[in-house]
């Protein structure tokens, strides 16, 4: 049965999508079976996948809504052989005004990929940057949580808003837990970079990712050509990184299920760190 996995973060900018979309890739590559699941009604993780809006009539709003079955809204082979994606458009904003007086609203997405979860190794759900229905589906259909962390200033702000949230979704889904956490735009150069993944660390311990995601030219080109990165440019630091957290995480879902609750509920204090702007592109740091 597949494991499915909502990358997560009410905070927007923090690279959810970047990290759905390239990391469904990578886990393509390594032949592992594959749906990316767009819950973002602005449909980035579509298009970013080379997606265009015209050449779909159906995806997510339709699925959520109960007009479609999800095995007919589904692409299936997109730039890889093992990477299906389920599309939207911004048709999706709509679902939670209509969905508000349904007694099954926060279970409408779980028991669509009931349906076909025994087909993949991983499910991965782009959610949007906020805490409402939409989000609350994913939550509710996921086995676990990937909240990718900005390594700048504010960015541990309203984690524990987002820790509280999945607790609160455990009255549904007891099982949910955090699979990861995954520091992106880090700058080994910059100190605010380094005290926040050390912040990480000491808050989430070994459910940081290993693997740190850098600032890359290449890959925040990549998405306006429609490719995952490690189409558009397979050598660069942005695609050898996410191919690192796809082996990662493989590993970890081969591992043993071990306890998932983080048991903080404070955030991590940043304000020590300090700021120097950098757009340059760095080597992917394993160990910051």
């Amino acid at each position: 049965m597949g494991r499915i996995l909502a990358i997560a973060n009410q905070k927007g900018g923090v690279g959810k999508t970047t990290t759905a979309v390239n990391l469904a890739a990578s886990l393509a590559v390594a032949e592992q079976r594959t749906l990316l699941v767009d819950a973002d009604p602005q449909g980035n993780a579509t298009s970013g996948c080379g997606v265009a809006r015209d050449e779909f009539q159906v995806g997510t709003y339709e699925v959520l809504l109960g007009n479609t079955p999800i095995q007919d809204a589904i692409r299936k082979g997109v730039q890889f052989s093992h990477l299906d994606l389920l599309p939207t458009s911004p048709d999706l904003a709509g679902a939670e005004v209509e969905l508000v007086d349904d007694d099954e609203r926060a279970t409408r997405l779980r028991d669509a990929l009931h349906a076909v979860r025994d087909r993949y190794d991983v499910i991965l759900i782009d959610c949007p940057p906020s805490l409402g229905l939409i989000t609350l589906n994913a939550l509710v259909a996921a086995d676990a949580v990937i909240i990718p962390l900005q390594c700048e200033y504010f960015a541990l702000e309203g984690l524990s808003q987002l820790m509280e949230t999945i607790e609160r979704v455990r009255v549904i889904n007891p099982a949910l837990g955090v699979e990861g956490v995954l520091l992106t735009m880090y700058d080994g150069r910059v100190n605010l970079s380094r005290q926040v993944a050390a912040d990480a660390r000491a808050y989430f311990g070994e459910r940081v990712f290993t693997t740190v995601i850098p600032r890359n030219i290449r890959l925040a080109e990549a998405p306006s050509f429609g490719k995952p990165i490690v189409v558009y440019d397979l050598a660069s630091v942005g695609a050898q990184g996410y191919m690192a957290v796809a082996r990662e995480l493989i590993e970890r879902l081969a591992a043993p299920a071990t306890t998932q609750d983080s048991g903080h509920s404070q955030t991590p204090d940043t304000t020590k760190a300090t700021t120097k702007d950098t757009n340059q592109d760095t080597t992917p740091d394993r160990t910051p």
